[in-house]
């Protein structure tokens, strides 16, 4: 993805839990697939409602954190995820609670979610 085109915020998929912990520790908590992989997994805006279809169907309390790109750009690359054919952002160092712009909750409608208003 070129700079040109990079998106102005990228999300992070957290539940409600994972937020309250972020915000009691300062920094959001790895799941076990960044740890493995060794980055945070990120989407765009585009992105967030389809992974989370895909990976928080389950979830009732999700959130998509809003992170502005230009506060982790020395830190954040777009790279390929085979699976979907996109590059998607990935954050290699620690996701501070102060990069987050607001926690959206994610609306879970059936199998599909829709962005609600900022918390």
């Amino acid at each position: 993805m070129s700079e040109t085109a990079s998106p102005e915020f990228v999300y992070r998929l957290a539940s409600a839990a994972e937020w309250e912990t972020a915000q009691a520790t300062g920094k959001v908590p790895l799941r076990d697939i960044d740890e493995r992989d060794g980055y945070f997994h990120l989407s765009t805006r585009q992105q967030a409602l389809e992974t989370a279809r895909l990976h928080f169907s389950g979830v009732d309390d999700l959130l998509a954190l809003e992170i502005p790109a230009a506060a982790i750009a020395a830190k954040l690359k777009y790279e390929l995820a085979p699976k979907r054919g996109e590059a998607f952002p990935h954050l290699y160092g620690a996701l501070k609670c102060e990069y987050v712009r607001a926690a959206l909750p994610l609306v879970r409608d059936g199998d599909r979610f829709t962005f609600g208003k900022a918390r």
